[in-house]
Parts: C-alpha cells; structure tokens; sequence
C-alpha cells in the first residue's frame, strides 16, 4: 500500500519515502506526493533522489491493489529496495493541472442539469464533455467561469461515509466515471462556504481558492455526437 500524502495535502511539494519495489515498470514508495493517474487527471512528473543517485520520473500510475507505481524515465537508474528516497513533483506543472481541475468543477456547475460523459485535464487545456444538445453561447460561459473565479471561493475536501451515495446519488455528475466504493469512506470536494458553488465526489487534486486559478478562457465548443458537447477550456495567456 502506499501512502497517498496528495489526498489532504495537494501543495505538499516532496515528502522522504522508503522504496518497497523497483523495476523499469514503476517503483514503489510506502508514501508519496506523486498523484497517480486517473479520473481525467494525468499523473505527476518529478524526480525520486538517494545517497547516490537520482531518476528522474516520466508518469505515475496505479498499481495492483493500493500501490502507486513511479515510472521512470528509459535507461534511468533504480534506487534499490529498501533505500531512502525523496520524491519531488515537478510543481509548475501540477498547480498548473489544479488550477484546471478547479475550474472544470466551476463548468459543472454552470453547466446545470447535464450530466459529464468524458473530460480531460490538461496543462494548458483541458475539456468536458456534456450531454448537452443546446449548450449556452461560448461567451456566456466564459463570462460565468471568470465571474465564479473572481469571488476567490474557498474549495474544501471532505470525507463522509461513502452511504451518503445511496442518500444523495445526484452527487455524481459523471457518466463514464463513478466514484470507488468498498472502503467505506468518499472524498467530495467542495466548492463555496456552504457548498454553494458545487460539491462533486472527486479524487484530484484542487486549488485552495478560485482566485486562485486565474483567468481562464473557452476556446471552443464541438459538437460530439446528437447530445454530446464539449467545452475545451485553457488558462488565459500569461495566467
């Protein structure tokens, strides 16, 4: 199992792990920083260093059971097992990667009434999918994202008792994706004071604040299918 330190600490830059498997295929730690794909959110990049070495990591993914493996980049030197390691994100990149997922959470919420069929978080664009047969105009949205980013709303996570699905299934907005169940507990994040912004069953990493996030623009909106609509969006130049 390894120790998902980015679940409660999304700024945590690097933590010192122990190695409990290594091979070109991934390397283990019994703790990490490095978020591992999934969920529309590509997984971190960054680099593991030892007494003697260093590799620098190309992707993280999931592994058998609770495991996140760190894929090294080709020819790359392994720590060995058992060695201490500190693991470090490439940071720009994932607050880059935050900033956007924050932000297609506030699309969901513009988006009122139609469910999500697919999405992709990007670090310079990223996209949702709705189904959706008559999207509001492109301008309207723009206006309502940057409007929803200004007010500098707090973005909390939260773990309640994975029942409240069975409670409260419009929670999931998702088509594609459902929220794991089994471990009895579900992480929500939380958009607003009182969640009046949006509260969704996520497992990425976010932002504090909207403010945060900075301006961010609607490049287009494709027409996918009879029903299916997708909004690419991207942070605003220089943002």
């Amino acid at each position: 199992m390894t120790e998902r330190l980015f679940l409660d600490q999304p700024t945590l830059l690097r933590t010192e792990a122990t190695v409990t498997a290594s091979g070109p295929e991934g390397i283990a730690l019994d703790r990490t920083v490095f978020y591992a794909r999934g969920g529309g959110q590509p997984g971190d990049t960054g680099m593991l260093r030892w007494d003697g070495g260093e590799t620098p990591i190309a992707d993280t993914v999931k592994g058998e059971g609770d495991t996140i493996l760190h894929v090294p980049a080709p020819d790359a030197a392994l720590p060995p097992p058992g060695a201490t390691v500190t693991a470090e994100i490439d940071w720009d990149r994932r607050h880059k990667h935050m900033r956007m997922h924050t932000a297609m959470h506030l699309l969901c919420s513009l988006i009122e009434g139609a469910a999500v069929t697919g999405g992709s978080v990007g670090a310079d664009r990223s996209r949702l999918d709705f189904d959706l047969p008559n999207p509001p105009p492109k301008d309207q949205i723009e206006a309502g994202l940057n409007a929803l980013i200004a007010a500098d709303h707090p973005v909390h996570i939260e773990w309640v008792d994975e029942s409240v699905l069975d409670t409260d299934p419009g929670l999931v907005r998702t088509m594609s994706v459902k929220p794991p169940r089994g471990t009895g507990r579900l992480r929500l994040m939380r958009i607003g004071a009182e969640g009046t912004v949006d509260l969704q069953p996520c497992g990425g990493t976010h932002v504090g604040r909207t403010g945060e996030i900075g301006p961010v623009q609607i490049v287009k909106i494709e027409n996918k299918g009879k029903q299916n609509r997708r909004i690419i969006l991207a942070l605003a130049p220089g943002a």
